[in-house]
């Protein structure tokens, strides 16, 4: 079993997958049960943009040992519209 838990803000880079030339922020959904190569892992979450709004939904499968977990980002303040 995996050390992350959903909500967690991770930054995927190439250390994780070499698809991640550019990386990218992932918001956890779930860790998925796939069958995978020793020291991999499927998971399903959002893409998001450095305000924290998720972009697109994504399925990536990457070794945890090139993960970063981040803090996580606040979301921005609105302002009431009247």
């Amino acid at each position: 079993m995996s050390a992350f838990r959903a909500g967690d803000l991770l930054h995927v880079t190439r250390a994780a997958s070499v698809q991640f030339v550019r990386p990218i922020m992932f918001r956890l959904i779930r860790v998925l049960d796939r069958p995978t190569f020793d020291g991999w892992l499927w998971l399903d979450g959002y893409q998001v943009n450095k305000k924290g709004d998720a972009v697109a939904r994504r399925e990536v499968f990457v070794q945890p040992a090139g993960l970063r977990k981040l803090p996580p980002v606040a979301p921005a303040s609105r302002r009431a519209g009247r």
